[in-house]
């Protein structure tokens, strides 16, 4: 489908960030958008509390891709969204989180464009922040940690460059927020001790955050993969390094 077929498009394109699963962190604005919805193309860890607000009358798609598990392709997600809009008034694609923040949006919302379709961005609360924030881990904090650098722990082949630099990361930042990483939290781990963290640095580890399931592992670095397998903790999860994570014993109950 062509720029050309898309000039007179029935409808909008709204990338929606849901937010981290607590619907009380639901933007008014996303909200609103879910209420009045013709068409809603959600993913995986969008939680179900966030898809009970979404209009009884729209279509509901579930394009989720969890590891190993892809209910739709990316280039069929962009292409469903195409399609969609041209029908409908009102589409959102409700991504978890913020849709800019590791979510892809940013991939989406230039394809739509070149596509001629219209389309808008609703900003979610990151994950990054506020699992964090329910677990009582300030990610800065006037004595511990002036800085923090978010990145991904699970990447693309094919990217722009082929790997993290974690040693200039592990040098650069006080506070380490890491989305995606329990995968491979052993070979991250290496590369930090590797780059000079000490082996007793802090690290937390927050599942299924601001849920009401949310658990959190805490630990220090040298250590932490062998309580992750002792105690069977799985993803999805964010991971925070750095000497914020200790307010977690006096915050952590509030």
């Amino acid at each position: 489908m062509n720029r050309e077929n898309m000039q007179n498009a029935a409808g909008k394109v709204y990338l929606v960030g849901a937010g981290p699963g607590d619907p009380g962190l639901m933007t008014i604005k996303g909200k609103a958008l879910l209420e009045t919805a013709d068409v809603v193309i959600y993913d995986a860890l969008v939680s179900p509390l966030i898809l009970a607000m979404v209009s009884p009358h729209a279509e509901k798609i579930n394009a989720g891709k969890r590891r190993g598990r892809h209910s739709l392709l990316q280039d069929k997600t962009t292409e469903l969204l195409i399609q969609k809009a041209q029908d409908n008034a009102i589409v959102v694609r409700l991504k978890g989180g913020d849709p800019f923040v590791f979510g892809r949006g940013g991939e989406e919302m230039e394809d739509l464009i070149k596509a001629g379709v219209p389309v808008e961005v609703v900003p979610g609360i990151t994950a990054g922040i506020a699992a964090p924030a329910y677990a009582g881990i300030p990610l800065t904090h006037r004595l511990y940690s002036s800085s923090v650098t978010f990145v991904t722990g699970h990447e693309s082949i094919g990217k722009y460059r082929p790997a993290v630099d974690w040693l200039a990361i592990a040098k650069g930042s006080e506070t380490i927020v890491i989305y995606m990483g329990i995968h491979n939290l052993a070979y991250i781990v290496q590369e930090l001790l590797k780059a000079g963290l000490s082996a007793d640095t802090p690290i937390g580890l927050i599942r299924w955050g601001t849920r009401p399931e949310q658990e959190e592992l805490i630990g220090k670095l040298e250590t932490i993969v062998q309580e992750v397998e002792k105690s069977g903790f799985e993803a999805p999860a964010i991971v925070v390094i750095g000497a914020v994570v200790n307010l977690h014993s006096v915050l952590g109950n509030g």
